[in-house]
């Protein structure tokens, strides 16, 4: 780990000994010691880190990291073992509920707001991606059941999903969320596809735009609600990979209504999403602020909610567990990066995405969240839809 802390202890100030000790009993519970000598151990920098941790929840716990009250060797595995003990539902604060009620009243990802992810996390920088992501620039969870490698695990998801919704020369797919169009070049180039991607990415489209120069591949700059709006222009296949985290419950029906609209009858819609236990509530507060704003997990039963007036199911995949390597993979490669990437940002910045990648590594781990990957069809698949792997 690269030493990048900030000393912000006043000096002689001496934590409460009351907070201390609560801190430390339920920590005990996960097997996580204050200051103790194994890599998941809690190492406190700061004497207020508790109370702040303790009145803010997840935020505070993410904050206080941010600015160097906190550390730890192993985060991923330190939250893996917090989550495992079902720690995070023993310290709340008023303003998470604030944030279930803000996320059930507020339509959080209209369309003046779907823009704002675009801008404040996929538009960072590409120097950033390029050096994190694998060379197809995929940033969603890789497939690693035959893979020891990122780039392995990534060209295997790519084709894993090709395959799914078996993809033929000719045929047209449209990808929504396409990203920097790691499935739309993967497909055209192996599958002979023509393809149509939508993002609210811009330096995704300029960048995806020019790398698949002289393929069959075009970047739509839209949001997805605004794209073919009366349907008619239909395609063979639609495939949506990383995007459904941003559409939010409110729009789940209509985000379902424009892949069927835009979807031949004969066609199949492969969903690639993160996903939680539990329906309802709103993201990670500390998430939800410095990584992927007005972001939403969707549960099993708001997808078939969802979906079920436009789509049958015919295949649900989990390998959510899959993610916890991919996020140490990408956590490697960036921290291998962060010399050449130092100039262009912060050493705050520089906390805030290694506890991005290591904190989401340890909510698969524990199986928090997880990755599926759904096949749909809207009439039901003649004969019978079969699982590849």
């Amino acid at each position: 780990m690269a030493s990048i802390t900030a000393d912000l202890s006043p000096s002689g100030k001496q934590p409460d000994p009351s907070q201390h000790a609560l801190v430390a009993t339920l920590l005990a519970q996960a097997d996580v010691r204050i200051d103790g000598g194994r890599p998941w151990d809690f190492q406190m920098r700061h004497p207020d880190v508790f109370s702040r941790i303790l009145a803010k929840g997840s935020l505070g716990l993410g904050e206080s990291y941010m600015d160097g009250w906190w550390d730890c060797e192993q985060i991923d595995e330190f939250i893996a073992r917090v989550l495992r003990a079902r720690l995070d539902r023993r310290v709340a604060h008023p303003g998470e509920l604030l944030a279930v009620l803000r996320a059930k009243l507020v339509n959080l990802q209209s369309t003046t707001r779907a823009w704002q992810v675009g801008r404040e996390h996929y538009d960072l920088g590409n120097d950033l991606y390029e050096r994190m992501l694998d060379p197809y620039m995929a940033y969603s969870c890789g497939y690693w059941a035959n893979a020891d490698t990122l780039e392995q695990s990534q060209k295997a998801k790519l084709d894993l999903i090709c395959r799914k919704m078996g993809l033929q020369p000719g045929m047209r797919l449209l990808d929504i969320g396409c990203g920097w169009g790691s499935l739309m070049h993967f497909a055209a180039t192996h599958y002979g596809v023509e393809c149509v991607g939508v993002t609210v990415s811009k330096e995704q489209a300029k960048w995806g735009a020019q790398r698949a120069a002289g393929l069959p591949v075009r970047f739509d700059l839209t949001d997805y609600r605004d794209f073919n709006p009366g349907g008619g222009d239909r395609f063979d296949r639609v495939a949506s990979v990383g995007m459904f985290e941003h559409v939010g419950h409110k729009n789940y029906r209509d985000y379902f209504a424009v892949a069927r609209r835009s979807l031949k009858d004969d066609g199949l819609f492969l969903l690639h999403t993160i996903g939680k236990n539990v329906s309802g509530g709103p993201i990670d507060p500390w998430i939800d602020k410095y990584i992927f704003p007005n972001g939403s997990l969707p549960s099993v039963q708001e997808i078939a909610a969802a979906s079920e007036h436009d789509f049958i199911v015919e295949d649900w995949h989990n390998f959510g567990a899959d993610y916890d390597r991919t996020l140490m993979a990408w956590h490697a490669r960036f921290e291998a990066a962060w010399p050449q990437l130092q100039p262009n940002y912060s050493p705050r910045f520089y906390r805030m995405w290694r506890y991005y990648l290591l904190c989401c590594a340890g909510t698969f781990r524990a199986r928090d969240n997880q990755l599926w990957q759904v096949v749909l069809s809207p009439c039901g698949w003649d004969g019978g839809y079969r699982r590849v792997s």
